[in-house]
């Protein structure tokens, strides 16, 4: 067995594997960038090592230092976690070079899993059923949309490169290809260093299952069953499930089988996952899902496998990396129960999911001790929420007898959830977990995109729970009135987030008067303080001034001073926590200030463009 491991990764991965390793008596070191000096990654591991600053290209991404921290801390193997260099080839090369052992699969499966177009090719060539599309190497716009009209609308435009939902656009109509090619190929380019893309018919009722595989250096494969994980918003998955709603036998079966053919066909070690797609109009068949990829590495979603089969995947990672055979066979698994993961991101729906950073004063996840309740995070109260990275806080993790009880459970989970000031995404997966179609398994990755706007709705706080939090704010109160038999009324006036909210007071308890008091309720948290009426804010887009929401990098301009232009228009673009974000006109007029430039940093609430209306202009 391994004696030491680096861990070439940060927040909850990180974690995750330490608790693993420290219980298997495996010595870890972790690595760390300037934002994370202070990380819960770095206070857990046995040993921790600086490797330069917060952007990632010059800490995470560069696998010279992770080496060299290696090396110098004499660890034995390096666990790559996901994301980052996990499925980077040429890194995992480079450590087996070194004399390290690589916690992975070989560097040439990477190789042939690494980009679509060839993994496609490939496992059509070993008789895995693909999806039709174009995954040529002509990448001129104009072949491309030419080609994308021959496969029929809708289709999607995928980085061969991609993952987790990145480099990846849809396209439904044809005069939208081109603006969505170049803003593909952007994001590609950022994320992963290479515009490639693929063409694929887009299914239009599609439903996103995956198997875990897992392969040893004994010629041993087996497959752990499948994951639903059609809750989905722009690609990236929301909410996992296992196993899938509506699997028979006889589909689970011939699924699992592709699955381990496919594994087989590029001599897989390690644990790995093959994304399939398929047709959910008339339910689950196996003549109707397709493969779509392979995933090279842990997937982020790997706890509900490990909760419905009782197999810890980190450990069998570090096991068939030592060298060991798998510790169980194909006839030794089995699913017993069902378990539900939802993924917790320090972002706000109601201002369009944008990123929300800053230090955790509140970081309360529900009653984790609950039967069944796992959190897997890398943040703790206290900790800051950075810029730099991807903003998934936590893994919410739930288990069940059956299908309902995981779901229940989970909705709870999110609904006790107090997080602030950072804003999460919580009451909008309570939401989403009470949805009809979810709570019958009628999932398919559209849901969101079709009742987005119903499950980001903030929660409306109740009159009961206002008042026992506002008792704590008034230091001397009178009754302002009574009725004949009743206690006494008593009234006052509060600020909600800043917007006034008049509250009756309960008769119970003394007040505990203090600056400000949290509400929580569905997973929502607002800041309660009495009110005092201030001036309007300055700036915001009722009067033209267009703010960055947050620090970032603006990649695209689209306009310059003195241009017309109509609500809704696109102004620029900026990028933040690996995402774009696009900025548009609140209103018909003329941009009279242009601030920015493309590739320019900027902080949030910079003044970035500003619109007056036309009739000002």
């Amino acid at each position: 067995m391994i004696q030491s491991l680096l861990i070439a990764n940060r927040g909850e991965i990180a974690c995750r594997i330490i608790r693993t390793a420290r219980r298997l008596g495996i010595r870890t070191v972790a690595v760390y960038s300037d934002a994370d000096a202070n990380a819960l990654h770095v206070r857990e591991a046995d040993e921790a090592v600086h490797i330069g600053p917060s952007p990632t290209r010059e800490s995470y991404l560069v696998g010279e230092k992770i080496l060299a921290a290696a090396q110098a801390t004499g660890a034995q193997a390096i666990h790559p976690g996901y994301g980052f260099l996990s499925e980077n080839a040429e890194f995992a090369q480079s450590v087996i070079d070194a004399g390290l052992v690589w916690v992975g699969p070989n560097p040439s499966s990477i190789t042939a899993m690494g980009l679509k177009d060839a993994a496609k090719k490939l496992m059509a060539d070993a008789g895995v059923p693909v999806t039709p599309g174009y995954m040529g190497e002509n990448q001129e716009p104009a072949f491309l949309a030419e080609r994308a009209g021959e496969i029929g609308y809708p289709v999607l435009i995928k980085a061969v490169a991609g993952g987790g939902g990145k480099g990846m656009r849809l396209v439904e109509a044809a005069p939208d290809f081109i603006d969505a090619l170049a803003s593909c190929q952007r994001e590609a380019t950022a994320s992963f260093g290479n515009a490639h893309v693929l063409i694929e018919k887009y299914i239009q009722r599609p439903r996103h299952i995956e198997v875990q595989v897992f392969g040893d250096t004994h010629g041993n494969i087996v497959h752990l069953f499948e994951r639903d994980c059609s809750l989905q918003r722009r690609h990236q998955k929301v909410i996992e499930e296992a196993p899938a709603p509506g699997m028979d036998e006889a589909t689970r079966a011939d699924l699992c089988a592709a699955a381990v053919k496919a594994a087989a066909a590029v001599d897989y070690v390690g644990a790995g996952t093959i994304e399939f797609i398929a047709d959910g109009s008339e339910g689950l068949r196996a003549d109707r899902i397709w493969f779509m990829e392979m995933n090279t590495r842990l997937q982020v979603e790997h706890p509900v496998t490990e909760e419905i089969t009782g197999v810890d995947l980190v450990e069998w990672q570090l096991r068939v990396a030592s060298g060991e055979p798998l510790p169980k066979k194909q006839e030794d698994l089995s699913i017993t129960g069902w378990a539900m993961e939802a993924r917790l991101y320090a972002e706000d729906p109601a201002k369009g999911f944008l990123p929300s950073i800053g230090r955790l004063e509140l970081f309360e996840l529900g009653d984790a001790g609950r039967d069944g309740a796992r959190i897997d995070t890398g943040v703790y109260q206290g900790a800051e929420i950075s810029p730099f990275y991807d903003p998934m806080i936590a893994k919410v993790i739930a288990r069940g007898d059956d299908r309902n009880g995981a779901r229940e459970l989970l909705r709870d989970l999110m609904a006790d959830s107090v997080v602030w000031p950072v804003k999460t995404n919580a009451s909008f997966l309570v939401n989403a977990l009470e949805h009809p179609d979810f709570v019958a398994g009628n999932v398919d990755t559209g849901l969101i995109g079709r009742d987005g706007e119903e499950m980001a709705a903030v929660p409306t706080p109740s009159a009961e729970g206002l008042s026992w939090a506002a008792m704590d704010l008034v230091p001397d109160y009178k009754p302002l009135g009574f009725r004949l038999n009743a206690p006494p009324r008593r009234t006052a006036w509060f600020a909600l987030d800043g917007d006034p909210v008049e509250v009756e007071l309960g008769a119970a308890g003394d007040p505990h008067p203090q600056p400000s008091v949290r509400y929580s309720t569905q997973g929502q948290t607002w800041d309660l303080t009495l009110w005092r009426k201030e001036g309007e804010a300055a700036g915001g887009a009722s009067s033209g001034a267009i703010l960055s929401p947050m620090p970032g990098r603006v990649i695209a301009v689209e306009v310059a001073a003195g241009d017309a232009v109509v609500k809704g228009q696109k102004l620029l673009t900026l990028e933040a926590m690996k995402m774009e974000h696009s900025l548009t006109a609140p209103f018909d007029g003329v941009v009279a200030e242009l601030n920015t430039s493309a590739g320019a940093q900027v902080q949030v609430d910079a003044l970035l463009v500003r619109i007056e209306a036309a009739d000002e202009a």
